[in-house]
C-alpha cells in the first residue's frame, strides 16, 4: 500500500521557513521509510504571493516561482488545515480571536502546533502541556524569553555605559535594526501572554505590566540612528541599577514573570543573587524556571538553551510538524 500524502503549505520564506525547506528535503527520504508519510509541499507564500502547485515543489524552485498575491490568516483555520507556526502574534493577539481559534481546533480536530513562539526549538509549550496534563499544578512561570535582552543583561556590568553595549549588540546582529523593538519588551510580553494562556489565564497584552527599556522621550524618535546617538544621555538610571545590584552581590536580568496562583503576569527588570541559575546564563541563551506542585521553588524544573536563531528554530517547527504527521498516519490505520 502506497504512503498516504500529506500536503505540506509553507507561509513565509525568510530565514526560519528557508531553513525548514532545507530540513525538510534532507528529511523527506526518513520520513517515508520510517513514518511512512510522503510530505511534499504543494504551497509556497510570502507577505506578497503565493505559489500553489499541484504537484510536490523540489529543491529551491519556489523562490523563483511565486505567483500570486494572497492572505491567508483569515481562511487557513476555516479550511480545516492544521496550523505550525513559529509567530506570536496569533497566540498572544486579541483574546477573543485566540479563543475563536482555539474552539476550532475542537471543532474540526485539527491541530494548531505553536512550540517555537516560546525559546524557539526548546521544549518549553511541550513541557508546560504536559505538567498541566498530567495533573501538576504550576504555580510561577518566570523566563529570560530573548535573546537580544539576554546577551544585553548577560555583558552589561557595573562601570558599563548601558549605550555601549546596546550598540555593540546591534553591530553584532543580536537586536533588530531598530533596537527600540526588542528594548520596549513587547516581544518578551507577547510569550508572557502565550505561557500565561497555556496555564488558563485569559490574559492579553493589555493586561500584563511591561517595563519598557526605551525611555520615553526617546520613543518617538523618527529613526533608530538617532535613537542610538540619543541613548547615552540615559545611562545613569540603568548604572544606578546595576551598581545597587552588585553592591548586594545580585545581578540585573529582564524577566518574563507568570503568577498563575495570582492570575497576573509581568515584564520587568529584576534583582537575582549570584547563585541564582538567571546569574549564571551567558551569551544569548533563553532560560525558564517552572515552579509547580511537584517541583517546588527548592527544586524547579528549568530549560534552558538557545531561545533564538533560524536553524533551532525551523527544527522546532519541524518537530511540530512530524507531531502532526504522527496523528495523521495514526488515524489512519
Amino acid at each position: 500500500m502506497a504512503p498516504p500524502v500529506v500536503a505540506l503549505g509553507l507561509f513565509g520564506t525568510g530565514l526560519i521557513g528557508s531553513a525548514h525547506m532545507k530540513q525538510l528535503a534532507k528529511q523527506t527520504p526518513y520520513l517515508l521509510e520510517q513514518l511512512r508519510v510522503d510530505v511534499r509541499v504543494v504551497a509556497v507564500s510570502n507577505s506578497r504571493r503565493m505559489l500553489l502547485s499541484g504537484s510536490a515543489l523540489q529543491g529551491t524552485e519556489w523562490r523563483a516561482a511565486l505567483d500570486s498575491p494572497q492572505h491567508y490568516c483569515s481562511w487557513l483555520g476555516q479550511r480545516g488545515l492544521h496550523i505550525i507556526t513559529p509567530n506570536k502574534k496569533l497566540g498572544a493577539g486579541p483574546l477573543q480571536r485566540y479563543q475563536q481559534l482555539r474552539q476550532l481546533q475542537k471543532d474540526t480536530g485539527k491541530h494548531f502546533m505553536y512550540e517555537t513562539t516560546v525559546g524557539a526549538g526548546l521544549p518549553v509549550i511541550s513541557t508546560l502541556k504536559e505538567l498541566i496534563e498530567t495533573g501538576d499544578r504550576v504555580l510561577s512561570i518566570e523566563g529570560i524569553l530573548s535573546g537580544t535582552l539576554s546577551f544585553i543583561f548577560n555583558s552589561f556590568q557595573p562601570g558599563m555605559a548601558f549605550s555601549e553595549v546596546v550598540r555593540q549588540a546591534k553591530e553584532q546582529g543580536y537586536t533588530e535594526p531598530d533596537p527600540r523593538e526588542d528594548l520596549s519588551g513587547m516581544d518578551v510580553a507577547r510569550k508572557v501572554v502565550i505561557l500565561a494562556r497555556e496555564c488558563g489565564l485569559q490574559l492579553g497584552l493589555e493586561d500584563l505590566q511591561v517595563a519598557s527599556l526605551v525611555p520615553p522621550q526617546l520613543a518617538a524618535l523618527s529613526t533608530p540612528a538617532e535613537y542610538m546617538a540619543a541613548l547615552p544621555q540615559h545611562d545613569g538610571d540603568m548604572a544606578a541599577q546595576a551598581q545597587e545590584a552588585a553592591a548586594s552581590g545580585e545581578v540585573l536580568r529582564y524577566v518574563g514573570k507568570v503568577d498563575v496562583a495570582g492570575g497576573t503576569a509581568s515584564v520587568t527588570t529584576s534583582r537575582y543573587p549570584a547563585s541564582h541559575p538567571f546569574a549564571a546564563l551567558r551569551g544569548s541563551d533563553n532560560i525558564l524556571v517552572f515552579t509547580t506542585e511537584r517541583y517546588g521553588p527548592a527544586t524547579p524544573l528549568i530549560v534552558r538553551g538557545p531561545g533564538a536563531g533560524a536553524e533551532v528554530t525551523a527544527a522546532g517547527v519541524f518537530g511540530d510538524m512530524l507531531k502532526v504527521l504522527r496523528y495523521v498516519a495514526a488515524a489512519r490505520t
